[in-house]
């Protein structure tokens, strides 16, 4: 008689796997997952390069703003080198003062280098930012931002900057600015 043994045979029942049809769904399913991801990869990219951008320009715009504090404006001794910008030009020193800078002396009319206009290659280590710094007598033109005394200026600085990114070839790539505002009391 011949026995066949039980060791021998193997019974696909009760075993546990995956079937073809389950492993090409679940290979399906993760290609689509990592197409989206890598669609959403020059988005993101942008979103680090403008917060990059914004920092940077806004970092420019608070070193003048420091800048617009540190030089001297006092009534007694008259020296004015925070100046005041005529219309859309750079501050000056205003009319009948004058400014004393270290060994350089400014006279009334004569432009502060201080607040000189930068171009996009004229910041040191920034190229591309651009800088404007324009002051504002508080006590002339209806004041500064509601405040109307002749011992104040507002100081605005603007930095100009291209997005260095563009998302896709259908959006056009134009510049920013960063503006800050501070009031600078006289000393």
């Amino acid at each position: 008689m011949t026995h066949v043994s039980s060791i021998g045979r193997r019974s696909l029942r009760g075993e546990s796997g995956f079937t073809l049809p389950e492993v090409l769904l679940a290979a399906m399913i993760i290609t689509v997952a990592f197409v989206t991801l890598l669609a959403v990869i020059p988005y993101s990219s942008a979103a680090v390069q403008s917060g990059s951008q914004i920092s940077t320009a806004t970092f420019l715009a608070d070193q003048k703003l420091e800048e617009a504090k540190l030089v001297p404006w006092t009534a007694t001794p008259d020296n004015d080198c925070l100046g005041v910008s005529n219309g859309s030009n750079a501050p000056s020193v205003p009319g009948g003062t004058s400014c004393t800078l270290g060994a350089n002396v400014y006279n009334g009319g004569q432009a502060l280098p201080w607040a000189a206009d930068q171009n996009a290659t004229q910041i040191t280590n920034f190229n591309g930012y651009s800088r404007t710094v324009r002051i504002t007598d508080c006590n002339l033109g209806g004041g500064c931002t509601g405040i109307t005394d002749s011992g104040m200026r507002q100081v605005t600085v603007s930095v100009t900057y291209t997005p260095g990114f563009s998302v896709d070839s259908t959006t056009a790539v134009t510049s920013k600015t960063i503006t800050a505002t501070m009031i600078i009391a006289q000393r």
